[in-house]
């Protein structure tokens, strides 16, 4: 597949170009299927851009992206809601985790020592590695907040 060149105006090619558009000896009134200015123009196409590059075919005064539909707007009430319905779900598959590792396992950690289900342990472990990563988290967000409003001061 070739591609059209950046400025290249389908409705403009030179009268020494008989094989314009890939119709071979297509002349001024040969009917040779050529773009022109009324045609309708595929959007997203090279063509379509210049044209509508131009202020020309139907691409020129349309939106990119079809306007959302006023009945399905996104709400903070619906984000969260989202947000609940997959942490159930993650949830459940935690739960099912835990179900099926019941075995004991022999931890140690510090000289503590200790049997617990390696499901149990596993989750112990990944709450800690939470928690090591939201205190990150927390500290770089009052870092970027005090250099916020030391920025504000100086103006």
């Amino acid at each position: 597949m070739t591609q059209t060149p950046r400025g290249f105006d389908p409705t403009n090619v030179p009268p020494t170009q008989p094989e314009a558009f890939g119709a071979p000896d297509a002349g001024e009134g040969s009917g040779a299927a050529s773009p022109a200015a009324g045609t309708d123009l595929v959007p997203g196409t090279p063509a379509a851009a210049t044209a509508a590059g131009r202020g020309e075919g139907p691409a020129a005064g349309a939106p990119p992206t079809p306007a959302p539909d006023p009945e399905r707007q996104v709400t903070r009430a619906g984000m969260v809601w989202a947000a609940v319905a997959s942490a159930l779900v993650v949830l459940i598959l935690l739960i099912a985790f835990i179900l099926q590792n019941q075995e004991y396992v022999q931890v140690k950690f510090f000289g503590l020592e200790g049997s617990v289900p390696l499901g149990i342990a596993l989750l112990i472990a990944a709450v800690g590695g939470g928690v090591l990563v939201a205190i990150a988290g927390a500290a770089r967000i009052i870092q970027l907040r005090v250099a916020a409003r030391r920025s504000r001061a100086t103006r």
